[in-house]
This record gives structure tokens, sequence and C-alpha cells, in this order.
């Protein structure tokens, strides 16, 4: 699954890690200022936040460009070097740039969210009338918004075109390196169907699953500091009472009591989910048989073998009751969970309509990133089966034990068919 596109793949996303933690630290710990030395300075502490489009043209952030590309080159210019892959301008250059893409992306909910609170500051001092205003001004203002969405919505569009193609690129890799070894892994149970159908689905679960853990982690990066510039509205927290860094650590909290909840909850799920992909393939492969031999496929046969997947289905069913019980009833209390942490603060009237908007979009933003795998439990599962049908032939091609359900097939195929 990895060494088809990637160079040396555990080495590589080792290194991956490595230097993209270093390129960061390094960032928030003197590269944001070595701009200046070439006329790109970093934003003063204390300037008020560039509202509207202009800022994915400001100083700072031209200097984050040239950064970007200066630690994705370096880091390719090794690999080129040091193992030399056929798919590295995809696996790196490509992923590199749907990286750059995504963080562009989560740059201009930071802006958007920046724009929210001047903007019901203005709202709020329209309908109180402490405010005079024209309809100029006022669609001025939904213009800059409506610049910021159009610059987001087409970098989405553009972002997920190239995702597809770098996803099926993986899914050619695989095809190719499996197919290249096919003399090896012909014998497997299932073995045309991992080929086509669980390498479509592993690339179609990666490009699911990938982008959205990549896109949780860059907008906690760059959400977390406006969360912590926020809190100053914040004067204590609902029973705890004034605390440090109060948005901080309730975000954190939250988020941990419902991913471990839900993570308990859904223990059972991934085994009884693999199960389930033994007994289809069974079934599937019976009625494949029937398709050539009249003897195979016969109705006890067929029988027993779907009574198996119904019984492993209504299992799966029952455990996913309770499952999606504590998940729903979570996600209802997380939409006022951020309300209840205000409380105290809108009381004593110490937010305004603007901050009333910011903190719940900036603390959403947050909590979403840290809930990811909440949010994607259910798709991590299926990929985990999916994975382990296909970790199956990578263990032959290594010389690895097969899965003790391919051994029974291989035994049961040399003695029916030993070609």
């Amino acid at each position: 699954m990895f060494v088809s596109f990637f160079p040396q793949p555990k080495l590589f996303f080792t290194s991956a890690a490595v230097w993209s933690l270093a390129a960061v630290l390094f960032w928030f710990f003197g590269g944001e200022q070595l701009g200046a030395i070439f006329g790109l300075p970093p934003a003063a502490a204390d300037a008020p936040p560039i509202i509207g489009i202009a800022v994915i043209w400001s100083k700072p952030f031209l200097w984050f460009y040239l950064y970007f590309i200066f630690c994705v080159g370096a880091f390719y210019a090794f690999w080129r070097l040091y193992a030399p892959h056929p798919w590295q301008n995809w696996s790196i250059l490509v992923a590199a740039f749907i990286l750059f893409l995504i963080y562009f992306n989560v740059q201009i909910s930071v802006a958007v969210n920046n724009w929210y609170g001047p903007f019901f500051d203005y709202i709020q001092g329209l309908i109180s009338k402490t405010i005079e205003s024209t309809n100029a001004e006022f669609y001025a203002q939904l213009a800059t918004f409506a610049w910021l969405a159009l610059v987001g919505m087409n970098v989405s569009v553009i972002n997920a075109f190239i995702v597809s193609h770098w996803i099926f690129r993986w899914r050619m890799a695989m095809n190719g390196h499996f197919m290249a070894n096919w003399s090896k892994l012909r014998h497997i149970e299932g073995a045309s169907q991992r080929v086509q159908e669980d390498t479509m689905r592993f690339a179609q679960i990666m490009e699911d699953l990938g982008t959205s853990f990549v896109q949780s982690i860059m907008t906690l990066i760059a959400f977390l500091p406006v969360l912590i510039r926020l809190q100053v509205h914040i004067s204590e927290l609902p029973v705890i009472g004034a605390i440090p860094q109060p948005l901080v650590v309730a975000a954190i909290g939250w988020c941990l009591f419902g991913t471990i909840s839900v993570m308990v909850a859904g223990l059972k799920l991934p085994g009884l989910q693999f199960r389930n992909q033994r007994v289809e393939a069974a079934y599937r492969k019976e009625l494949v048989y029937g398709e050539d031999h009249a003897d195979r496929a016969q109705p006890a046969t067929t029988a027993e073998l779907f009574n198996n997947v119904r019984r492993n289905y209504f299992r799966l069913y029952f455990h996913y009751i309770y499952f999606n019980v504590v998940r729903y009833t979570y996600l209802q209390a997380d939409n006022i969970f951020s309300f209840l942490i205000m409380g105290p603060s809108i009381v004593a009237h110490r937010i305004s309509l603007g901050v009333l908007n910011q903190i719940p979009n900036a603390f959403g933003k947050v909590t979403g990133s840290l809930q990811f795998l909440l949010s994607s439990w259910s798709t991590i599962v299926e990929l985990q089966s999916v994975h382990k049908r296909l970790r199956a032939f990578e263990a032959t091609l290594e010389g690895e034990p097969l899965p003790e359900i391919d051994q029974r097939y291989l035994a049961r195929q040399g003695a029916e068919d030993p070609a």
C-alpha cells in the first residue's frame, strides 16, 4: 500500500514528521521574524488583524509562502538524491501543494472569523442606533466577506480536483505493484477483489480521511491563537470559576471527554467490520465458483454462507446502537457547549455581538479539529477492515505468515486446483 507510492515508507514518514515539526518550531521561535531581513516582517504584536482579502498578500503571508517553498524543496531534494522513486513527484511535491491549499483555506476561515467581530459590532450599533451608516457602507462590509468566500470556494474546488488525481495516482501505484507480483498473490482468497475493489476503497477512504486529518491539524494550529486572543472576554467558567486560559482548557477537556467516550463505545466495531468482510468474501467467492461450475453455489451452501452474513450484520447493527447513542448525544450537546462557557461573561455584559459570533466560531473550529477521531470513527473502522485485507498481500510478498482465513483458503485451493 505504501512502498508502491512512497520511497522507504517507514523512514519517509518518520523524516516527514520530524522535518515538519522542526519547520513549525523554527517558524514560531525565530523563522517568522527572519522575514524582516528580506523586507517581509511579521505583523506587530499589538496590530489589529487585517480585515478582508488583502490579508493573503500581506507581507507576513508572502514570507510564509517563501518559507514553505524552501522547506518543501529541501525535503524533496534530499529524497530525490537519497532514494529516487518513480512516484516521488506526486508523493512529495503534489502532496505538499495539497497541504498548502488546505492551509490557505484554513487561513481564509481565520480571516472570515476576524471579519465577524467588526461586522456584527457594526450591526449591533445600527440596531441600537448608536452609529449612523449608509447603504454603500453596509454593502461594502458584505463585499469584504464575499471576496473571502469567493477565493475560499475556488481554492476548495481546485484542491478537491488535485486531491482526487493524487489519490488515483496512489491507486495506480498500488495496482501496478500488486499486478507485478500477481503470480505470488493469485492464490489468496478474494485476490481479484483485493486488487480491484479494495485498492479503490482504500484510495477513496484515504482521500476523505487524510484530507480531514490534515485540515484538522492545520485548523487547530491556525485557530488556537485566535481562541487565546478572544478569551480575554471570558471572565470565568461555569462551576469551575476563574482559571488561566479558560477557553483552551474548556476546549481540550470537552474534546477529550467526547473522544474517549466514543472510542470506548466503539471498541468492538473494527473487529466486527473485519469479520463482515470475511463472510462477505466467502459468500461472494462461492457465487463466483457457481458461475463456472454447476456443482458449486448449491442452495444449501449459499444459504449457510448468507446466514453467516446475516448473523454478522445483525450483530454489528446491535453494537452500533449504543455507539450512536453516545456519539449523537455528545454532538447535540456540542452545539450549545460554547454558549454554556460564555454564560457568566454574557450575564456580566462583557461580550458584544461581534465577540459573541467570533468565540463560538473559533471554539467550534478548535473543538472540531480535536474531535477528528469522534467524527471519523466509522470511516476509520472501514479503513481498518480494508487495510487488514490488503496487508495479507504484503505479508505474502514479505514472507510473513498469512492470516488464518487466507491459510485455510490456500490449502483448499491447493487441493482443488494444483495449478
